[in-house]
């Protein structure tokens, strides 16, 4: 009986702690939230990118923009301590939109960090760009790179199937005409917004209050599961003793 009330008291402790833990897990991606644009709109898109290494920083973000149905004009956000750059390159297909035909696009936006500079354990950083006009089709997916300092590259690349469950590395998409998958969610994300986007930074802070506010919760379920596991092994030694 005292086993099993120790056992008891060990699994409910570990319960806590995985459903403390899980949001932050799942939180770890880039995504797209609200998931959608208007077509014709420019869309400011905001990317918050967190740095899921124990050990290194992230150094570089590479953001692969559509080509077979791309954007006329991409401007980003400067971030202080990075460099950033719009590749413009000739498109393999020309394309009809906006009364015209385009011959070349923005294809890539990078950003990398400076001498001494990256996205620590722990933290995330917010990268914006400003992206129009927004094509008339279904989605449009945004393959996103994401460097350490240790040379590690982890690519966002996967597709999102309609049933919203998410791959292991799903790739940021911004909807358009398509609904947005069921269980497409995620607090750091790529942000679809009308431009321009004053309260990105405000959306910034909420997201690390609320990760702040689940680590403490995981620190506290760890203390509550060795104080309960310690109170109830001294009344059993207290009772053997008797």
């Amino acid at each position: 009986m005292k086993k099993r009330t120790i056992a008891a008291s060990i699994a409910a402790g570990t319960t806590a702690l995985l459903l403390l833990g899980a949001p932050l897990a799942a939180s770890a991606h880039v995504h797209v939230d609200p998931d959608q644009a208007t077509p014709g709109s420019y869309t400011t898109l905001t990317f918050r990118v967190p740095t899921e290494s124990a050990t290194a920083g992230t150094v570089k973000l590479v953001v692969d923009l559509p080509t077979d149905h791309p954007f006329t004009s991409v401007s980003y956000l400067p971030i202080a301590g990075w460099t950033t750059t719009v590749d413009t390159e000739k498109l393999s297909k020309p394309v009809t939109a906006e009364g015209g035909t385009i011959t070349e696009a923005p294809v890539r936006v990078t950003w990398t960090a400076g001498s001494g500079v990256s996205i620590a354990p722990g933290q995330f950083q917010q990268f914006t760009i400003s992206a129009g006009a927004v094509p008339d089709v279904g989605s449009l997916a945004l393959p996103t790179h994401q460097t350490y300092s240790d040379g590690t590259v982890v690519d966002w690349t996967e597709a999102t199937p309609a049933s919203g469950k998410e791959p292991e590395h799903p790739a940021p998409t911004l909807y358009v005409n398509d609904p947005v998958p069921a269980g497409d969610e995620s607090p750091l994300v790529a942000t679809a917004t009308p431009a321009p986007a004053p309260a990105a930074a405000s959306d910034g802070i909420t997201d690390a209050v609320a990760i702040g506010l689940g680590i403490a919760g995981l620190a506290l379920g760890a203390i509550a599961l060795v104080v309960a596991v310690f109170a109830v092994t001294r009344r059993s030694r207290g009772q053997a003793g008797a």
